[in-house]
């Protein structure tokens, strides 16, 4: 018997390493794209396109959630090799306005079932909710089977923008969010990530960790990066990212390894107005 095999084998026996083999952590995030509009001017979608593109191969996320993608955004990011993309328009169920999609990593994830609804008095149909002006507001979702534990149970991501207005909106689709995710997830474990718009003492965040753990708090390494996730491309800031608007939520039994908001820039830019916000988690 070699030296590596008796080591594996004495782990074993003290319950230190599985028998078996063990699916890798997943890696997620959430990312704020900034939509395309040319008054951004130098921060425009078609000067940093390519900086996203180079961000996200590089983390090599296996799961990630994006807002405000319009659809030709979305059709960039799409270029990216081995993804699958859900999620609609928001402003008719189909392609038109802003998206928040979530894109998978096929050879990882086999996607079950999806789908999306209105953070709304109406969540079947587009539609402003409560005293939201702007926008409709959706939140996108999608059961997940890990191809490396076929056996394991599936799991749920919920990915929203909520309303940067309403107060009640927000206050709403709080409580809205968290009873979809019930009905749709069940007892199956889930993450629930977004831009939305809220700070971690607001009441809607209160009302979402009445079920959910914000996984900055629970992480077992400490958080890197700065607190704050909005940066409004001022990388030059006294204190950069102040606000901590973007967020990572979780049920319990997922065991989150690391929290980061990733201040990656080239040539004295952001590729985006809000950090991207990653995790490195395993789930049970």
């Amino acid at each position: 018997m070699t030296r590596l095999l008796r080591l594996l084998l004495c782990l074993c026996l003290l319950g230190l390493a599985p028998a078996g083999h063990a699916a890798e952590p997943r890696r997620l995030a959430t990312y704020n794209l900034r939509l395309n509009v040319a008054s951004d001017g130098a921060n425009a979608w078609p000067q940093r396109r390519e900086q996203v593109l180079a961000l996200i191969r590089y983390h090599a996320w296996d799961v990630f959630g994006t807002q405000e993608g319009l659809p030709d955004q979305i059709r960039d990011l799409e270029t990216l090799d081995g993804f699958e993309r859900v999620g609609v328009g928001r402003d008719d169920g189909a392609q038109r306005g802003e998206h928040a999609a979530i894109f998978v990593r096929r050879a990882r994830f086999d996607v079950l079932r999806s789908g999306t609804f209105w953070l709304s008095e109406t969540p079947e149909q587009p539609s402003k909710g409560w005293d939201a002006r702007c926008c409709h507001r959706i939140v996108t979702w999608v059961a997940l089977r890990d191809r490396q534990a076929p056996d394991s149970a599936p799991f749920y991501v919920f990915n929203t923008h909520f309303d940067h207005e309403g107060v009640v909106a927000r206050r709403e689709s709080a409580k809205l969010l968290l009873a979809r995710r019930a009905a749709i997830a069940g007892e199956a474990p889930t993450l629930v990530i977004g831009d939305f718009n809220a700070a971690p003492d607001s009441e809607p965040v209160q009302i979402l960790r009445h079920e959910l753990l914000d996984a900055r708090d629970t992480s077992r390494t400490p958080p890197y990066g700065p607190e704050g996730t909005f940066n409004g491309f001022h990388i030059d800031a006294p204190l950069p990212a102040r606000e901590r608007i973007d967020h990572i939520f979780h049920t319990r039994g997922i065991e989150v390894l690391t929290w980061g908001a990733l201040t990656d820039s080239r040539q004295g830019r952001y590729p985006s107005d809000h950090l991207p916000v990653q995790v490195l988690l395993r789930l049970p």
